[in-house]
């Protein structure tokens, strides 16, 4: 029975030697099972299993193009059985499935193709393996081939292929393939392919997975330690290019395992060794693990050591590491970087390599210091970085490569170094550790900085890139930090800082929206200008004498939201200045705009924003919330302990309001200049904001107790009843006296109307006046009669405004000259307006003579050289000499 079995299978075969057709493949696949199930008792089936799976890795066939489609679920199914099959407890089963797996990827067309069948797409056995799970089957099958290396060797080989998709990657990491494969990398394995093929995989599922899922994955005790084992032994061992290459790749997975916080890396002991290896080559150290270990100054042992100085920055964010940061001396081993490369052709590293190395080094040691302030201090951290910064704005013949991530910027200059130096100086500074601060300004760094400053700011005037720009930012937040609260560093500060920060006051406000830095370099001046000229007079006098007010104000003018409160608290903090207040008044805007209305058009808006309520005219609609915006309202009153501010409280910090009424407060708010009618109005609210403010507590007092089911004694209610009227009452005042004001500014607005019209009824009056004058003249020179009559009636007038009584004996002499019948005061001599002389030609005009002088082109007289042209409003009359 058994050989007429094996004899039949051999019969298939020999049908499907050119491949399997879709539509066959259920059957045959029922075939291959019933084959595995026999192998257990009769091995004599391992062959013909074994040939079928050979059969399976030749691509499919097809006789329509819809078959593949059609039998999808068929052919998925079917290739999902593969990996059911790795249970058959046959090794050459087993690699003849995994091979089968392979030849996926690698199939090659059958030599001779039956006639009328097709073979399938290329990708189409790929897609069905995703679609029927194979890989998450594969990758529980390792359970089984533990023990078998050859076994599992073949099967890492076939997910290795399989992980290079993100469904079946997604599908191992459903079965945990990262765990499974990691806690066996230290597996005996002479071929070393096992190590190989796990990285790789490993590699796989990180790039094509979420990294947090599968670092989740690898975060345990037993990964850790496998790992562990591994890159030790490839970094003492190792001494192929190969192996120098998988040890730096091993570390970069370690590397992402250490972000975990979860990650028990101190607990396994692998934090400690990667310590010991980062600071080896500086530190000298008498482990174990080191003696006789030297790198040598290949590319693969250049790249381990950039990614040992990144492990350490990733473990200085486990403050749990901090205590072993301490032991292996890592400040001391990066400060060994913190110097200018003297002598760069005794260096095995090449010149690029070492700034490279120099770069990341510093960029650690920022975050490192700050955890470690006392062995800072113990390496004198700040007397080498203030000379390594010194180094850096020397004119030493030094060329940076910039070639590197860390050497952004710094082709050609040192401000890679200095931008990177300054970095660790920051946060050390930020600290507000007094020893250290004391010790930084007792070398003279406030003035090493500010001549940096002046001089980076001198170099890139011609071109600011966003390198330049952090570095002039980082420069101002350090001396904020020095300077604040201590004046005698303000003075050290003085007029040499102010002229730096007032020429980065005036920088172009577009520049603000570049995206290379500047708002960032704004904000750091105008916290520099708080605290390291605030309360020091001769830097605020100095201020000034700059008209910095006035560079605030047009700063403010912007209205920026972000930078509007910081400017306003810094005019507050001005006020006090007794000179300030002459400046406010001084400054002009765009259209002749004031700072008082420049204020209130502020309030204006940040009360827009809060969605106060008031109505067309900014009058007060609520009396009892005066200052109450809308979502504040919806917000209501939440009862909360008498330590914790409320609403109304933490409001007064969150906006603008309070610093614009101080700033009003100090400027006072009677004579000011350049406000409307509505301003006025609005100045009417700014003006009681206090008594609002306290009003407001108080119905959030009255609010809190009726929540909490609070009856207060009589006499505490009737206080609240007399406060609650009194801030009610102060409410309808103010509205009362915003009404007044916009009927008085009606009033005067109608008034102003009318003598416009008054105006204009004048003017039309005085035409109409000249209009008849001048129709009378018309009717005077064109007819006789009515010159005549025009006459008699002037001499009548003339007659009756002299006096009638005559005195004796005197005689009367006639003023008139008789027959001239002209109605203007006449004389002997007269006066004629007429075309002048030089233009007409005078009294020969008319005879041959003139016209020899004088040449007509079009009818028109010449222009003759020497007469002088008259102003256009005197041509229409010229006086005859």
């Amino acid at each position: 029975e058994e050989e007429r079995q094996l004899e039949t299978l051999k019969k298939v075969m020999k049908q499907y030697e050119t491949g399997l057709p879709l539509k066959d493949l259920s059957q045959i696949f029922k075939i291959l099972n019933l084959c595995a199930e026999k192998i257990q008792d009769q091995e004599a089936f391992t062959e013909p299993t074994c040939e079928i799976l050979k059969l399976c890795g030749l691509p499919f066939l097809k006789k329509k193009l819809s078959d593949e489609v059609n039998y999808t679920a068929v052919t998925s199914e079917s290739i999902a059985q593969l990996g059911y099959l790795m249970r058959v407890p046959s090794s050459q089963v087993r690699i003849q499935i995994c091979k089968c797996i392979i030849s996926f990827y690698h199939a090659e067309p059958p030599k001779k193709q039956l006639a009328g069948l097709h073979s399938t797409s290329a990708n189409f056995k790929i897609q069905m393996a995703e679609l029927g799970g194979l890989a998450e089957t594969l990758v529980l099958s390792l359970a089984l081939v533990e023990n078998q290396l050859a076994e599992k060797l073949w099967v890492l080989k076939a997910l290795q292929h399989l992980s290079t998709s993100g469904v079946n990657c997604k599908l191992m990491m459903k079965a945990q393939a990262a765990s499974r494969i990691c806690s066996h990398l230290n597996d005996a394995d002479p071929s070393g392919q096992l190590l190989f093929r796990s990285s790789e995989i490993l590699w796989n599922l990180l790039e094509n997975m979420p990294k947090e899922e599968i670092v989740n994955q690898l975060s345990n005790l037993e990964c850790i330690y496998a790992l562990k084992e591994v890159f030790v032994n490839l970094l003492i061992h190792g001494f192929r290019h190969y192996d120098r290459q998988l040890r730096n790749d091993l570390l970069v997975i370690a590397t992402l395992i250490a972000e975990n916080p979860g990650a028990p890396m101190i607990e396994s002991g692998f934090t400690k060794q990667l310590i010991l290896l980062a600071t080896f080559s500086e530190v000298k150290s008498h482990n174990p693990l080191v003696k006789g270990f030297k790198l040598t100054y290949s590319y693969e042992d250049f790249e381990l050591k950039k990614l040992l100085f990144n492990m350490v920055a990733v473990l200085a964010k486990d403050l749990c590491a901090v205590q072993l940061l301490n032991e292996g001396k890592v400040v001391l081993a990066l400060f060994h970087y913190v110097k200018p490369n003297e002598k760069p052709g005794v260096h095995d590293w090449s010149v690029a390599q070492y700034e490279e190395l120099q770069l990341h080094a510093i960029a650690t040691l920022a975050s490192v210091a700050p955890l470690l302030v006392d062995d800072y201090m113990t390496c004198q951290g700040n007397t080498r970085l203030l000379m390594f910064l010194e180094w850096c704005v020397g004119q030493d013949p030094f060329f940076g490569q910039g070639n590197c991530f860390h050497g952004a910027g710094g082709r050609g200059n040192k401000f890679a170094q200095m931008r990177y130096s300054l970095r660790v100086l920051r946060p050390v500074v930020s600290l507000c550790d007094e020893a250290v601060n004391l010790d930084l300004c007792d070398q003279g760094a406030i003035n090493q900085l500010l001549d940096i400053l002046k001089h980076i700011t001198n170099k890139s005037k011609e071109k600011e890139d966003a390198i330049v720009l952090e570095i002039q930012t980082d420069i101002l937040l350090i001396l904020s930090t020095l300077c604040e609260n201590d004046l005698h560093r303000k003075e050290l500060f003085g007029c040499e800082g102010v002229d730096i920060l007032i020429s980065f006051m005036k920088m172009d406000p577009n520049k603000l929206y570049s995206g290379l830095g500047h708002n960032r370099l704004l904000f750091s001046t105008l916290d520099s200008l708080w605290c390291c000229v605030m309360g020091c007079y001769i830097a605020e006098d100095y201020f000034l004498e700059k008209e910095g007010i006035f560079l605030l104000l047009d700063l403010l003018t912007l209205k920026q939201k972000n930078i509007c409160n910081l400017i306003l608290g810094i005019l507050v903090e001005f006020c006090d200045n007794a000179k300030t207040a002459s400046h406010i008044d001084t400054w002009r805007g765009k259209k002749d705009q004031t700072a008082a209305s420049l204020l209130i058009h502020l309030w204006k808006q940040e009360e827009v924003e809060l969605e106060v309520k008031h109505d067309q005219d900014g009058r007060i609609v609520d009396a009892k919330k005066a200052l109450v915006g809308s979502f504040q309202e919806r917000q209501g009153v939440i009862p909360m302990p008498a330590n914790c501010p409320s609403i109304a409280i933490m409001e007064v910090s969150e906006n603008t309001r309070a610093k614009i009424y101080s700033v009003l407060c100090k400027l006072g708010f009677e004579n000011l200049p350049g406000l409307s009618a509505k301003d006025f109005v609005t100045l009417a609210i700014i003006r009681r904001y206090l008594d609002f403010k306290v009003g407001e507590v108080w119905s959030e007092i009255c609010a809190e107790l009726k929540e909490e089911t609070f009856r207060p004694v009589t006499p505490d209610e009737e206080a609240l009843k007399v406060i609650s009227e009194a801030s009610e009452n102060v409410g309808k005042m103010v509205a009362t006296l915003q009404t007044q004001m916009l009927e008085s500014q009606q009033r005067q607005e109608l008034q102003e109307e009318e003598k416009v019209y008054s105006k204009i009824q004048a003017i039309h009056k005085q035409r109409e006046m000249v209009n008849k004058s001048w129709e009378n003249f018309l009717t005077r020179t064109s007819n006789y009669e009515a010159l005549k009559k025009a006459k008699r009636l002037q001499e009548k007038s003339i007659d009756a405004s002299r006096s009638k009584s005559r005195p004796q004996n005197a005689t009367l002499h006639s003023t008139e000259i008789k027959g001239l019948n002209t109605t203007i005061a006449s004389g002997r001599l007269v006066t004629v307006e007429s075309t002048p002389s030089e233009l007409t030609g005078g009294p020969l005009a008319d005879t041959d003579l003139a016209l020899r002088k004088l040449s007509v082109r079009g009818g028109a007289l010449k222009k003759i050289k020497g007469i002088k042209v008259l102003d256009p409003f005197k041509k229409d009359s010229v006086s005859v000499k």
